[in-house]
This record gives structure tokens, C-alpha cells and sequence, in this order.
């Protein structure tokens, strides 16, 4: 029977799971394959952490980055887990700790990159340690299709085949044909139980914006959200730097990532962002997926992602905490044709290029949105009936036009030259405009040529623009860019069908307000003297400030104002480990004095034992000198409270032996009816 409760409860600090963890975990923790797709934020690690707890052996778990994984292991430690990794990046110390704890047979949980699976010496240590299952965490970099190629997660497959044992895949944005690369690739084939748990994120806010003065809006977007932490993604290795010393100079902490530093100076920045509230990191998307940092309140793109996976990826680093988050996305022309050039630059063959065109264009698609932006997210991912209210389209609906005549006379152009050109020379027909490559081409006798003066050029380039977010049109990767028609675009072009579009505002982004204050101005005193006390144990320790205690712990302990200990453990994300750790110093900052109990008592806390160690407590008091007060004081230990509150005898024999004669002669059947009432 699957009862994961205690261990929710105890080791983890939650009364009950998310939704969608509790099917998935049950089924890892019965030993079935699993491939599962859930929300960034939405509890994937608990899924495989807590079934590794619940089955024998040791749970190895493939992680891409060693940031991850060294996160995930502190917090487990820190939970009273025994967990270890084996990178590149341990000290001696660290690696030597490890090894002992497989030794001893004490590990339950084993982080390692995919690439130490190369190593021959890996597969004969993990025969030997007693594996009995296998966790692989951002499955999608099994995908050569995905966002993070990484060819040794190819030899996980093997692994599992080698080991005989169940596999869990789990990760948090796949489309279909990259979860079935992931089938193919680990599962051989075979299919697992699948859970697809929904992308939608409803507490992030979706915005996008032409591009007018990027840098600018960048500034503008960051000075309204001032001081809180926040990642702004950017195209180029040189535009981190400059747009970082930008916004250092606006006032701004501030610092950029890319994948051209040195190793040191990128774990700096690692380090900074985990342990420094209110930072902004200016990185490209080298800094990724070992960002795990809950209370992200925003992110912005300086420049288009390559397609809607990636920005599904990246915009899920905000808000995963589950408190409110923010996002801005700009593009323009340029993006469009840098992330085309990647695109057919690249050594993939043309049927995954023309794949890609495709994914960029449903980018575009969500950029130029008529309506609802979350609906257009989800819907690309086969997610339907969502309702939103947090989008910028939401706030204040597009303007539209009647583009029917423009799109037409558009693909007019494309097929009077026959499908051989891209939008700049198309432009310039319906423009009619005199190039040099119109005037060899005589195109400028084509019925097109110049019908297309209401519009200007930044115009006509937005309808192109809205035209491929539509997939009217495709570029094509054997014709080096042209545009081509599918078969959407036929009935526009016969008369067939009309279309409308958004009209293209290049005015300055909208500037919306910050952020609501996550606590009312009442506990945002005590909520900043709780973050001063996480701030200095996490110094103390080395460890990111959320390892002690996430943001929503400290939210939730600043409204509800626990006056105990068995106050604090109903505070979500307190577990018996934390609790036993550090309950007693943010009960004195919360009420200004420390609670005085008994370690044995304290271990208590939190459940229905500490209330019957209380009772028996006071029972033992009234005691103390006998039925009448006249005898000779007696009393138990703590421990031995402790052992009467936990196990719960209920004749004379079972606790004599926990009293002893004395002490059951005394506190016996006074015991045996308060333990009595609690059955």
C-alpha cells in the first residue's frame, strides 16, 4: 500500500502533495517506467526523492548541471536525507564522503552528469552499490530535437538495460515528437506510464513588445520590479556584458553569464545568485537549467528565443515558489533573422531545419497573438480551455485591422516569383521600390510591383511577421530562406477567406506595476527580520538562503505568527529535521522569545505524540508527591515520556517495562487512561 504521508510530512515539511505528484510518485515508488511532463515549479524532484526513500537501494539520479545537482543534495542534507553527488566539481572531502556512505549502505540518493557514464569504472561501481532505480531529471536533453543536446544521456538506455532496473524520466516542457525521442531513446521503444501534468504556470504574467529602444525598455522593466531578483536572457555574449553595466549604472545589482567566461567566474555568479536576494543576472541561455533559485519574480528576453520550447524553459525559472512572477519579451526584425540563420547555418538535415522554421514561427505566433497570449502557449502544447486574466493581451486586447488585401497581394508577390525570395526583395516589389536585383529580374513588371504603398516598409515587415506567427508561410531551407506557401495560405489567396491582423504599435512598452507586495505592510516587518535570520544561517552555512527556508515558508510564518513549536511544524515546508534545526530561532523572531522544551518533547512537535506527551506531562505533575501530596517526589524522564507517547501501550505489562515498577506503581493507570482516550 502506497502511504507516503509520514514521510511528506517529515522529511519534507508538506501535508499534502501538489497536484499531480501523488499518482506519479506512487507509480516510481511501485517500480514502473515513467515518463513525466510537468510545470517548472510544479514538485518534479519530489516525485523521484520521495519513492528513493520508500524503495531499497540506492536511487541514481541523472542531472545535467552540477549547480542542480549541488542544490538538490544540500537541500535533501539539510532535510535529514542522506544524499551524495559524484561531479567534476567535489572537493576530495566531499567525494571521500560519499564513497563512505555507499560503503556503509547509508545513500539513498546518487547525483550524477551523464557524461561520467562514460567512464567503463561507472557502470561496474553502480552493479555494486545496489541500484534500484534510475531518476533522469531534464529528459528532453535526450532530444537532438530538444533545447540541450547532450549525447551521453544516450547511454542512459543502456544503463537501465545493464541494470534491470525502472527508470523515471521526468521534464518539464517536450512536444510530441520530442517525448517521442525520449521514449525511443531510454525506453527502447517500450512505453512507459506517461503523465502529462499540463504546462500552465498561472502565476506567471506573459508580455511581449516590438522592439523600440530595447535597452531602454530592458531599464524601464527593471526599474519598476527594483530589488527584486530577476534574469534578463540576451542573444549575443557581448550584449550580457553591456546591458549588465547598464543596468548597474541605473542602480542595479548587477552581473552577466555566458558560456565564454572562465569556469571560476561563472560559479561566482552562480553562487551570487543563489545567496543575494534582489540580483540580476544578464546571461545568454548558458544559464540554465541549473537555476533552481524559487523566488525568481521575473524574467525578461532583451532578444527572441529560438522557439516556443525554449521560452516555455526560460520563463519558467520565475516564480517557483508559486508567487506571483513577471515577464517581458522583446523582437524585432533582427532576431527573427538571427535565430533564421542559426537555423539554416546549422549541420542538421532540411527536414529538421524546415521543423525549426516551424517552431520559430509558432514563437511568432505567440509574439503577435490576437488574443489571449497563455491560451496560444498552451494550446501549442495540446492544452485547451485555459483561462487566463494574466497576460498583457488580457490587460489591454490587441487593436486589429482587416489584413485580408495585405495578405493577399503578399502572396501575390511570393507566387508571381515563384516562391523564390524572401520578405526584404517581396517588400521591395510590393513597394516598388528600384533595386538592382528587381531591375535584373524585371520584377518590377509584375502586376505586384507597387501596389503595396499604404503600408511602409516597418509595416509591411510586421504583416510578414504576423504572416509566419500564422503559418501562412515558411522559409525554406533548400531554397536558403525563400518563402513558401502552406496550405493555410491557399484559401486567402483565392478569396476564399479573409484574416485579420494586429496592427503594429512600435511605441514604447507599456509599463505595468511592480509586483504586488507578496505580505501586507502589517507583517512586512517580521518578514524582512525572518529573511535577515535566513540570510545569516545561510552565510554561516555556505548554502543559498533557500535551502534553509523557501519564501513561501517565511510568508506563511509571518501571517500565521506561530506562538509554538507545534505552531511552526504546521508550517508548510517545515519538516521534523528543520524544525528540530532551526525551529526555536525563527520561533524567537517571530515572537521575540524562545519556547523552553525538552529535546525529546521538541522531536515532537508538530504531532498528535507532543500533545499526548503534553498530557502526560501535566498527569505526571499532579502526581509528582503521590494521590494525596504526601509522599516522596517522583517523576519520569523526558525520554521516557517520549517512549510512553510514541508507543502507546495499552496494558500493565507493556508499560512496566517502559516505567519500571516504581514508576508504574505511581503514574500507571493515570497513564493508561490518558493513552487510553488518544486510541
Amino acid at each position: 500500500m502506497f502511504d507516503a504521508a509520514p514521510l511528506l510530512r517529515d522529511v519534507f515539511g508538506f501535508d499534502a502533495f501538489r497536484p499531480g505528484q501523488e499518482e506519479i510518485a506512487q507509480a516510481v515508488a511501485e517500480g514502473e517506467n515513467v515518463l513525466a511532463i510537468m510545470p517548472t515549479g510544479g514538485g518534479k524532484s519530489l516525485c523521484f526523492q520521495l519513492p528513493a526513500l520508500m524503495r531499497e537501494g540506492v536511487t541514481v539520479v541523472i542531472s545535467p548541471l552540477i549547480a542542480l545537482m549541488r542544490d538538490q543534495v544540500r537541500s535533501l542534507q539539510e532535510a535529514g536525507v542522506e544524499a551524495g553527488a559524484l561531479t567534476s566539481g567535489n572537493t576530495p572531502e566531499e567525494t571521500e564522503a560519499v564513497w563512505q556512505a555507499l560503503e556503509a549502505g547509508r545513500l539513498k540518493l546518487l547525483y550524477m552528469a551523464p557524461e561520467r557514464l562514460a567512464s567503463g569504472a561507472a557502470m561496474g561501481m553502480l552493479r555494486r552499490i545496489g541500484v534500484s532505480l534510475i531518476a533522469v531529471d531534464e529528459a528532453h536533453c535526450v532530444s537532438q530535437w530538444g533545447h540541450d543536446f547532450r549525447p551521453d544521456y544516450l547511454r542512459i538506455g543502456e544503463l537501465r538495460r545493464a541494470l534491470g532496473v525502472p527508470l523515471a524520466a521526468f521534464t518539464a516542457t517536450a512536444d510530441a515528437e520530442t517525448q517521442a525521442e525520449i521514449v525511443a531513446k531510454l525506453f527502447d521503444g517500450e512505453e512507459p506510464r506517461s503523465f502529462l501534468r499540463g504546462f500552465d504556470r498561472p502565476n506567471i504574467h506573459l508580455a511581449f513588445a516590438a522592439k523600440d529602444s530595447p535597452r531602454r525598455q530592458i531599464l524601464d522593466f527593471a526599474g519598476a520590479r527594483r530589488g527584486q531578483s530577476g534574469i534578463v536572457y540576451c542573444g549575443t555574449r557581448a550584449k550580457t556584458e553591456t546591458l549588465a553595466q547598464a543596468l548597474r549604472e541605473d542602480g542595479h545589482s548587477a552581473c552577466h553569464y555566458h558560456g565564454g567566461m572562465e569556469a571560476e567566474d561563472r560559479r561566482i555568479v552562480e553562487t551570487r545568485f543563489a545567496r543575494e536576494d534582489g540580483l540580476i543576472v544578464v546571461a545568454t541561455v548558458a544559464f540554465g537549467m541549473g537555476i533552481d533559485k524559487p523566488d525568481i519574480r521575473w524574467v525578461a528576453h532583451a532578444d527572441l528565443p529560438k522557439s516556443i520550447e525554449a521560452y516555455y524553459q526560460e520563463i519558467g525559472r520565475a516564480g517557483r515558489d508559486g508567487g506571483p512572477a513577471e515577464t517581458l519579451t522583446l523582437f524585432g526584425p533582427d532576431d527573427i533573422r538571427l535565430r533564421r540563420s542559426q537555423i539554416d547555418e546549422g549541420l542538421a538535415p532540411p527536414e529538421r531545419r524546415a521543423a525549426d522554421h516551424a517552431r520559430l514561427n509558432a514563437l511568432l505566433g505567440l509574439a503577435e497573438a490576437m488574443t489571449c497570449r497563455r491560451q496560444t502557449l498552451l494550446g501549442y502544447f495540446g492544452e485547451t480551455e485555459i483561462t487566463c486574466g494574466k497576460c498583457d493581451l488580457c490587460d489591454s486586447p490587441a487593436e486589429r485591422f482587416d489584413g485580408t488585401t495585405a495578405v493577399r497581394m503578399a502572396l501575390s508577390a511570393m507566387l508571381r516569383t515563384e516562391e523564390w525570395f524572401g520578405a526584404t526583395h517581396l517588400i521591395d516589389i510590393l513597394l516598388g521600390n528600384q533595386t538592382d536585383k528587381i531591375r535584373d529580374r524585371r520584377h518590377d513588371q509584375l502586376p505586384t510591383y507597387g501596389v503595396g504603398t499604404e503600408w511602409n516598409r516597418a509595416q509591411w515587415q510586421a504583416i510578414f511577421r504576423q504572416m509566419m506567427g500564422r503559418d501562412l508561410v515558411r522559409p525554406d531551407p533548400e531554397r536558403h530562406g525563400a518563402l513558401r506557401m502552406t496550405e493555410a495560405a491557399l484559401p486567402i489567396l483565392r478569396g476564399e477567406a479573409g484574416i485579420e491582423l494586429r496592427k503594429d504599435t512600435v511605441s514604447k512598452a507599456a509599463r505595468r506595476p511592480a509586483v504586488k507586495a507578496m505580505v501586507n505592510d502589517e507583517d512586512a516587518p517580521l518578514l524582512s527580520a525572518l529573511k535577515a535570520k535566513r540570510r545569516a544561517l545561510a552565510e554561516a552555512a555556505r548554502v543559498p538562503a533557500y535551502v534553509i527556508f523557501p519564501d513561501r515558508t517565511l510568508i506563511e510564518m509571518a501571517e500565521k505568527r506561530p506562538a509554538s513549536l507545534d505552531q511552526m511544524a504546521r508550517i508548510g515546508g517545515i519538516g521534523a529535521k528543520k524544525l528540530e534545526r532551526y525551529g526555536a530561532m525563527f520561533l524567537e523572531v517571530v515572537s521575540g522569545a524562545a519556547e523552553m522544551l525538552h529535546p525529546a518533547r521538541r522531536k515532537l512537535a508538530g504531532r498528535q505524540t507532543g500533545n499526548i506527551y503534553d498530557r502526560l506531562l501535566a498527569v505526571q505533575a499532579d502526581l509528582a508527591r503521590g494521590p494525596d501530596g504526601i509522599d516522596k517526589p517522583l517523576s519520569c524522564s523526558a525520554s521516557q515520556l517520549a517512549k510512553v507517547a510514541q508507543m502507546r501501550p495499552d496494558d500493565r505489562s507493556g508499560l512496566e517495562a517502559l516505567l519500571g515498577d516504581r514508576r508504574w506503581e505511581r503514574f500507571g493507570e493515570a497513564f493508561l487512561d490518558v493513552l487510553g482516550q488518544t486510541t
